[in-house]
Order: structure tokens, then sequence, then C-alpha cells
């Protein structure tokens, strides 16, 4: 596997594949990779000839009371990883190289970023499809894959994709879990044990949704107010937000119906502890997803 840095170098080698005919897939990340970026390594692999996965730790989706400084970096254990799974190039671009001044000119997502994610952290879409599009603008891939567990940032980065006619298909993986069900994210590693156990309140709390959806229950409100409940009567977490919205769009629904997603967010270790997304999709369950065995 090939470790690249500057954009230009990552560049390059995409103009090779394409000139030789390859197919070629990008895995965007942050690093501090775990089993769901390698599981969506897997998809890239069954779709590409040639598979990029980036490592880039954007400053611009990050506020300013965020966690961008101690966000988790390890770029040598990532590089063993992405090349166990197949990965046929590292892009790990220096914060200079992709911004060498602020950027005047960003990408912004409109009322459909204004809601859930974009509310509890205004000016963090913004952040996601800038450097996203700088990302596909320099790999130019046939592919992205991106994983479910970001539900709303997937939906946006398709929409972005559509809007602007970007030559490029975005594939969204199903979001892989731990054996007790938590959604495996790089923030889990800032969990101590008492916060992971309050965590498992989260896919609780989706699975109770989940329960009610399956006994026949269709109001939005009814589902999201039922995994709320689950949510706060769990002590050190501090809910953010649960909503039923449309899987492909994030837009809220008034209905739920079989492909309707239930988002949540909440923080565990109370409420300047480590904040956490999930989402389920109505009908699937949890089952739907992928789960760590063994």
């Amino acid at each position: 596997m090939d470790q690249l840095g500057a954009p230009e170098e990552m560049r390059a080698r995409s103009l090779d594949a394409r000139r030789a005919g390859r197919r070629i897939a990008l895995v965007p990340t942050m690093g501090a990779l775990h089993a769901g970026h390698l599981s969506l390594l897997r998809v890239a692999r069954a779709r590409a000839d040639v598979v990029v996965l980036s490592v880039f730790v954007n400053p611009l989706q990050f506020g300013p009371t965020e966690d961008f400084a101690r966000y988790p970096r390890d770029l040598e254990r990532d590089r063993r990883l992405a090349a166990s799974a197949g990965a046929d190039v590292l892009w790990a671009p220096a914060t200079d190289a992709m911004y060498p001044e602020p950027p005047r000119v960003t990408v912004q997502p409109g009322d459909a970023g204004a809601r859930l994610e974009g509310a509890a952290r205004p000016g963090h879409f913004a952040g996601v499809l800038t450097v996203v599009l700088k990302l596909l603008s320099v790999v130019g891939p046939d592919v992205a894959v991106f994983g479910r567990k970001d539900l709303q940032q997937a939906a946006l980065v398709r929409r972005m994709a559509r809007d602007f006619n970007l030559p490029v298909e975005i594939v969204v993986a199903p979001t892989v879990r731990d054996r007790d069900g938590l959604a495996l994210s790089s923030r889990n590693a800032y969990l101590a044990a008492e916060p992971r156990r309050q965590a498992g309140a989260i896919p609780r709390a989706l699975a109770r949704g989940v329960e009610l959806f399956g006994g026949g229950e269709r109001s939005a409100a009814a589902l999201a107010a039922a995994a709320r409940e689950v949510l706060e009567r769990e002590d050190g977490v501090t809910v953010d937000y649960v909503a039923c919205v449309r899987a492909e769009d994030a837009e809220p629904v008034a209905a739920a119906d079989a492909g309707t997603a239930m988002v949540a967010a909440a923080r565990v270790g109370g409420p300047a502890g480590t904040r956490l997304i999930d989402n389920v999709i109505l009908g699937e369950g949890l089952e739907g997803d992928e789960r760590i065995t063994g």
C-alpha cells in the first residue's frame, strides 16, 4: 500500500489509474480507524480496482469548543489497519496542504443542514461538505463510501453530489456495532468504564422505537418520545435530540413507515461528556446493521 501526502501526489496517482482504465473508490475518514471503517473499505474493495483511504482531521467541521485538538490520531496504526483491509493508497494530507489559507468559499448545506446535527453544531456541515468536495476533487473517484451512522451527513453529501453534478456514486454502508449494540465510533475511545456502560442506553432507546413500530405505532412524535424516555432514565446521559426522519434525506416526518430512520444524539458521562450519535431504520432494527462477533 502506498502512502501519499500532498494533494498533487494523490491527483497524479488517480490520473494514472484512470488512464489505465481502473475504477477508483474513496473512503474518507478522520483516522482513528476501527472495524466500522474497515467495513467501508471492504465495500469499496468490492466496487473498485483502486481503493483510496483518506485520513484528514478537518478543522472546518469542529466548533470552537469541540474536540479538534484531542481528537484521536495514530497514523501508523491507521496505515497498518488500512493495509490489512485491502486499501491500495493511504492519503494523509497535512492541514496546510488542504488549507494553505483560510477558505473564502465554502459549501453551505442550506435548510437541510440546519436541523438535528446542524442545529447542535452550527457550521459543522459547511465544514464537512467543503472538505468532502475537496477530497472528491483531488481523488476523482468513481465511487465514495460513507457509513450510515452519520446518516444526516451522508444525506447531505449525496445531495451535494447531485446538485453539483459530481461524477461519483455515493454509497452508504450499514452501521457496525459492538457486541452490546453500541455503534462503533472513533470517539468511543474517550469513554471510561461508566460512560461506556451509560452509552448502551442509546441502542436500547433505538430498539424501543423499533419495538413500538413493530407493534403498530406510526406516530413519529410518539416513537421519538418513547426512545427519549429510555435515554432520560439513564443517569449520566444528556439527550440532544431524538427524531424520526426520512432515511434518504434526513427530512422530518410526522408518520413513520418501514424505511424511516430514527436518529438520536446524546452525551454520556454528564452534560460535558462525550457526544455520540446513532440511528436505526424502522422495519429493519439493529439487526439490519453489522455486528462484531467473537
